[in-house]
């Protein structure tokens, strides 16, 4: 096919899907929105609170209209004092954040000490950034970046968009299909200084009423003993909260909501 010529006030602009409809080959060749058949994951939310941050994320993972996975862990320790949480694409996800688990390992092997948190929120927005030729094509990665700063004795948070734009919060974000739900109920409940208990309860909530209103976030599942991944980031590093934690306060969720029911 040889080169299209254009005259002169004939410029095609920067549209280059209107530009290959208008020499004759139709439609661009990138597909967008969801991959059908590709796992994608879902909600997550971050906030702080008095000691440091807080992560959580729902464990379904969705391919189309289908569960395809129950039990999908979203929210994964970077390092001590790092984690990240992942929405979108499930494969390439899951392989990022491996990745850059080990770049965070060979940078403090090699230097003898750990990348700072602003660094480690760098080089993960690169790796979103690397990711766009597969973003184009349905399978963008959104994550959030949410660590313990040991030079700034503070919790810090970050998120992304398919470009690699890293945006710093002040105080929570919620990404996935399930964020603007998950998000309204942070919004709503949050308060500067939260100790550990009420921030743990209020992204569990989040996620439950993201649950009751997106598809494609997972509630807790009573029945298989498989709850959203919680974790806490502080100067001690990281800690997971337990099942049993979030059991006890997902039936208290649960009874309320039979409560407002029955009224």
């Amino acid at each position: 096919m040889a080169m299209p010529v254009f005259p002169v006030g004939d410029d095609p602009g920067s549209d280059f899907p209107q530009l290959l409809s208008r020499v004759g080959l139709g439609q661009s060749p990138l597909p967008t929105g969801v991959v059908a058949g590709v796992p994608h994951a879902t909600t997550c939310v971050a906030l702080r609170f008095a000691d440091g941050v807080v992560m959580a994320g729902d464990r379904r993972a969705t391919a189309g209209h289908l569960i395809s996975h129950r039990s999908m862990e979203k929210v994964v320790q970077a390092d001590r004092h790092s984690g990240v949480a992942i929405a979108g694409a499930a494969g390439p996800a899951v392989e990022m954040i491996r990745l850059f688990q080990v770049q965070l390992e060979y940078y403090e092997k090699v230097q003898g000490t750990a990348l700072s948190l602003e660094g480690k929120a760098n080089q993960l927005a690169a790796m979103v950034r690397a990711n766009l030729p597969a973003a184009m094509q349905g399978m963008g990665v959104v994550p959030i970046f949410a660590g313990y700063d040991m030079r700034r004795s503070v919790g810090r948070l970050w998120d992304y968009d398919m470009l690699g734009g890293r945006y710093e919060e002040r105080e929570f974000v919620a990404t996935g299909s399930g964020s603007l739900h998950a998000g309204t109920v942070v919004k709503v409940g949050f308060r500067p200084g939260l100790d550990r208990s009420a921030a743990v309860e209020l992204v569990a909530r989040a996620l439950w009423e993201a649950a009751e209103a997106d598809s494609a976030t997972g509630g807790p599942d009573m029945i298989r003993g498989i709850f959203p991944i919680v974790a806490t980031i502080t100067a001690q590093g990281w800690a997971t909260v337990s099942d049993d934690e979030l059991a006890e306060r997902y039936r208290s969720i649960i009874e309320q909501a039979g409560q407002v029911v029955e009224r």
